[in-house]
């Protein structure tokens, strides 16, 4: 089992930037397949990015890909979302998820442990 704790959220102006973080807990953090999610209201939640376990494998949303890159630690039990280019429609609240296995899934669904989330406003 795994806890996850969001930080790093904001409100940034248009192009600007912001770092995610999620800190995990667990002695087996690194078995873990690791996403971020993000929904704005009366949206569905949306994949932004996944990383494998080992780190080597990472996807990206289509409407994030070239912006938003994702990363981990398992030394710190730690995955990061590093946000650039930040536009108004970034704006949502975003979601630190883990699920065991191979390939990150883009789904919501496939994703067994979740954080409570950190707000990101993106100012025009």
């Amino acid at each position: 089992q795994v806890q996850l704790v969001e930080s790093g959220g904001g409100l940034v102006q248009a192009g600007g930037s912001l770092r995610l973080s999620c800190a995990a807990s667990g002695r087996t953090f690194r078995t873990y397949i690791m996403g971020w999610f993000r929904q704005a209201p009366g949206k569905e939640r949306e994949f932004v990015a996944g990383v494998s376990w080992s780190g080597v494998t990472t996807y990206s949303g289509d409407s994030v890909k070239g912006r938003f890159t994702i990363s981990r630690d398992n030394a710190k039990n730690m995955v990061y979302l590093q946000m650039s280019s930040l536009q108004p429609e970034d704006t949502a609240a975003y979601y630190c998820a883990a699920v065991q296995g191979f390939d990150p899934p883009r789904s919501y669904k496939e994703y067994n442990y979740w954080g409570q989330g950190t707000q990101v406003t993106v100012s025009s």
